[in-house]
């Protein structure tokens, strides 16, 4: 018998091919296309990139402030060299008996010219420390603040409330936000007992900062 005998099949018995409604949701599932970049790898590069972006926008700031404040105290050193100059001004007018702008009366006219060339020259250099951001803290009366103030004495006062300056020894200067030189200064310690000021001192003033 030859192979003639036997007529081909033309596919009639060969079981059709699953339809997709008879597939299972396993199956389905199995060759659904898959995402290749992945959900969660993308909200965690999202979330990386959003530190970086965070992260380089502080260093920019960081940066910005650095080179501000480079700009502002880099005469800081300097200026503090020219605090000793200041105060040999304020002591000469003080050795001269001037207070204030006014020039003491019955002395020559060299004298006065010689305080008012004095006064004249403070004033500059005053003028120039501020023209750089250095002010000078002169505090009497004002509260006391152990941040700018640095208090040598306490003494009772019945005209100035306690924890306020009594007296300012030495001026204090600031450049911008730091203190360049604390004001030294005695503090009221408040109303003597008795009412005199040689009765022992009232209420303690912290002086610490």
């Amino acid at each position: 018998m030859n192979d003639q005998d036997y007529p081909p099949s033309n596919g009639q018995n060969e079981e059709p091919p699953e339809s997709p409604a008879e597939l299972s949701e396993d199956d389905r599932a199995e060759d659904a296309p898959q995402d290749a970049s992945g959900g969660g790898d993308v909200a965690e590069l999202n979330d990386r990139i959003l530190r970086l972006a965070a992260e380089l926008e502080n260093t920019r700031r960081r940066a910005e402030k650095q080179r501000a404040d480079a700009g502002r105290y880099a005469i800081a050193e300097f200026a503090r060299d020219l605090l000793g100059v200041a105060d040999n001004f304020e002591r000469a007018l003080a050795a001269a008996g001037v207070t204030g702008d006014a020039i003491p009366e019955g002395h020559s006219d060299a004298f006065n010219g010689l305080v008012s060339g004095i006064q004249m020259t403070e004033k500059e250099l005053i003028t120039i420390l501020q023209r750089h951001g250095v002010e000078k803290i002169s505090p009497a009366g004002e509260k006391f603040d152990p941040h700018f103030h640095q208090a040598v004495a306490q003494v009772p006062s019945n005209e100035i409330p306690p924890g306020h300056v009594v007296d300012v020894a030495q001026p204090g200067f600031t450049i911008g936000e730091r203190v360049l030189r604390a004001a030294m200064v005695t503090v009221s310690s408040g109303a003597a007992a008795g009412g005199g000021d040689d009765a022992e001192p009232g209420a303690q003033v912290d002086t610490k900062a």
